[in-house]
């Protein structure tokens, strides 16, 4: 499996709109140091699968037909954006697999244009594309939300945002199985820091502690703890991710 990190940004970005800060500078003018909304793209043989759809250069990124389909892990903004542009086009229908949401957000539901939505994740409930396993896990969110845990070739990769925590019942099924070779985790806010919704470093790492990954990447990476990973080192085995990071399985 090869998992790239398109954004690994929390709602706002990394440049915060309207900051003045050394590192949002920094982002306005090097776009390499940006932090684009929070999705990834999963390729497994020939196939592709697009994990969350916040980007809003869809169109320009996946020309009709290059992607097996959109895997969702919840209905927030910034993880669904770029789907609003894209229905309206004249492609072959685009599967979207996605929680049962009946509120999904906005009319993206109700005006689906291309997109196929299939709200036919639920946790637990595992199945196969070409191949690779998904196994949907309920994740600690504001709304509906799922993390995925997939397993291809004898390796096993778990994509876990938005959520803070894990629920038991989730803990155990990754739990279940072999160490993972791949966690990657929302985290958004650096040590001492209040949040809710979403991970501060302390949680991975009790998280770590729980699964023992043999690597873990950070994703959905706040605004301050995006400042904070400039002046500090994390602990060993756990390293932050950034926007076209590529992660291969072997």
């Amino acid at each position: 499996m090869r998992l790239t990190l398109l954004g690994t940004g929390a709602a706002g970005g990394i440049p915060l709109y309207g900051c003045d800060c050394r590192d949002c500078r920094q982002a306005l003018a090097n776009l390499a140091q940006e932090r684009a909304p929070c999705s990834a793209l999963l390729e497994w043989g020939e196939h592709r699968l697009l994990l969350d759809a916040g980007l809003m250069d869809l169109h320009r990124r996946f020309a009709p037909g290059v992607l097996d389909g959109i895997l969702l892990t919840h209905f927030h903004v910034d993880h669904v954006q770029g789907l609003f542009h894209l229905r309206w086009g004249p492609a072959a229908p685009v599967p979207v697999w996605c929680p049962d949401d009946p509120a999904g957000c906005a009319d993206l539901l109700k005006h689906p244009g291309c997109l196929d939505f299939r709200p036919e994740m639920a946790h637990g409930r595992a199945w196969q594309r070409h191949g690779l396993h998904i196994t949907p896990l309920d994740m600690v969110h504001s709304r509906p939300t799922l993390g995925y845990l997939f397993e291809h070739g004898g390796r096993r990769l778990a994509y876990l945002t938005d959520t803070q925590g894990l629920p038991a019942h989730s803990l155990a099924l990754l739990q279940a199985g072999p160490a993972l070779d791949v966690l990657v985790v929302d985290c958004s806010f650096p040590p001492g820091a209040e949040g809710r919704n979403h991970n501060g470093l302390e949680q991975v790492m009790a998280m770590c502690t729980q699964l023992q990954p043999a690597r873990t990447v950070l994703t959905h990476i706040g605004h301050e703890f995006h400042r904070w990973l400039r002046t500090h080192s994390l602990p060993g085995g756990i390293e932050a991710g950034h926007d076209n990071m590529v992660i291969i399985t072997e």
